[in-house]
């Protein structure tokens, strides 16, 4: 009974796990790959166009135009060549492939080097940063990525996959990297980016061996079992030359990230406080060494010793602590940091501060508008209580431009224009006007009778 429930398991696991079910062939999974294979022409100016746009990305810090450049990128060929190669002991492939990708790689330090010499932003970005320090999880990406990769190529529908796996596996963006690190002359960016890459390319050749040899990929030429071990040999010490720094390299970033945590910790439960702040800490976790500037109470020698004593047992061991008041020789002057913090927060509130101006200078505006404004509709009220026969008044405010010799004036007038009737005297016109001129403030009237 047992057993028939694990085997009725077993078969429901392997059924929906079954890579065979819609399998494409294995000749046309073979010629999609080949096709991607070979540097020139319209793939060789593909790559040109998407090195320099990754190169743009990262020089600016843009997220979204890397991506861009990786989706169009076609390094993925010969890599996935390389693996499909091994697989199926394809000597000639193998050739063909790695010819391709030292072209490819060759052309893209080309490239993104001549880029990065002649942009005028010269600062190593976050983007840039972020891949000169390849650690074991960009192994298990490239890898996973690259399975994903060859399971989809094998498929009758593709699907999004492959977009995907261009994207996770980032073969364009450390290329650009190691084309920064040549033109800046960092050689240690240039090493580091240039390790993602291989990482890459090693990982995502082995995802493609590792399915295409499960999926059972026929053989082109017969290899003997000795040959067929050698080969397993060689794959094995490039793929353990490549995994042990890595595995180094992320053990120092776990180990690092631990080490800040517990003096962050350490910094919160036994420092500050009502009597003591931490104005600037400096951490060295190679030096293993935690430098603290603090203002407030001045520590005594024996509250020091306490503290480095407590350190040392419940949170870090063998760790040096060095304590500096912001008052003492040797610390931060205060005058200094106080002139450093409103320099920053000037510079946080720079935009904001125009924008209130911009603000203000339009209220201005629109008040000045409201002040300059003639009241017309209670200036034709009144004017018709004093002349009954005045039918209608337009008042207008407007510019007059005057030719005085070689001379040009502006000025700004208000005409009015009044409606009557019957024909107003010289007289009651003139008592109108110097009514109008007190009434209406302006200085520059101009009046005329209709």
């Amino acid at each position: 009974m047992f057993q028939e429930k694990f085997m009725s398991l077993f078969s429901f696991f392997k059924e929906i796990f079954d890579l065979q079910e819609d399998k494409e062939e294995e000749y046309n999974t073979i010629e999609t790959i080949k096709k991607g294979i070979e540097f020139k022409g319209t793939n060789l100016w593909v790559l040109i166009f998407a090195i320099f746009i990754a190169s743009i990305g990262l020089n600016v810090n843009s997220t979204a135009v890397i991506i861009g450049a990786m989706l169009i990128s076609p390094l993925m060929g010969p890599i996935m060549g390389l693996g499909l190669g091994l697989g199926i002991y394809d000597f000639e492939l193998i050739k063909k492939s790695l010819k391709n990708l030292t072209i490819a790689v060759v052309i893209s330090l080309i490239t993104s080097s001549l880029y990065f010499l002649l942009t005028p932003l010269r600062e190593a970005q976050s983007e840039i940063l972020a891949r000169t320090y390849p650690t074991i999880w960009d192994v298990f990406i490239a890898f996973l990525g690259g399975l994903a990769g060859i399971i989809a190529i094998t498929r009758k529908d593709k699907g999004n996959a492959i977009p995907g796996v261009a994207i996770a596996t980032a073969l364009m963006p450390p290329l650009c990297t190691a084309g920064y690190g040549i033109a800046s002359g960092n050689f240690l960016f240039f090493l580091g980016a240039f390790y993602l890459f291989f990482i890459n390319s090693v990982f995502i050749s082995l995802s493609t061996f590792l399915i295409v040899r499960f999926l059972k990929f026929p053989q082109i030429n017969f290899v003997d079992l000795k040959l067929e071990k050698k080969i397993k040999h060689y794959v094995y010490l490039i793929l353990i030359f490549t995994i042990i720094p890595s595995i180094y390299l992320g053990y120092n970033i776990v180990q690092k990230s631990i080490f800040e945590n517990k003096i962050n910790l350490f910094i919160k439960n036994e420092i500050n406080s009502n009597k003591q702040q931490i104005l600037k800490k400096s951490i060295s976790f190679e030096k293993r060494r935690l430098e603290l500037l603090y203002t407030g109470k001045s520590l005594t020698e024996e509250e020091t010793n306490q503290l480095k004593q407590k350190l040392n047992s419940n949170y870090i061991t063998n760790i040096e602590l060095v304590f500096k008041h912001a008052t003492e020789s040797g610390g931060i002057d205060v005058t200094s940091l106080k002139t450093g913090i409103i320099e920053e927060l000037y510079k946080k509130n720079l935009e904001l501060l125009e924008e209130k101006d911009l603000e203000i200078q339009t209220l201005q505006e629109e008040l000045n508008l409201l002040k300059n404004k003639i009241p017309v509709e209670e200036i034709a009220k009144e004017l018709k209580v004093q002349y009954p026969d005045i039918e209608k008044i337009s008042i207008t405010k407007g510019e007059v431009t005057s030719f005085k010799e070689r001379d040009i004036q502006n000025t700004n007038i208000s005409l009015i224009i009044i409606y009557s009737k019957k024909k107003i005297s010289k007289i009651e016109r003139k008592k109108i006007i110097d009514w109008l001129s007190i009434r209406t403030k302006e200085n520059q009237l101009e009046v005329l009778f209709q």
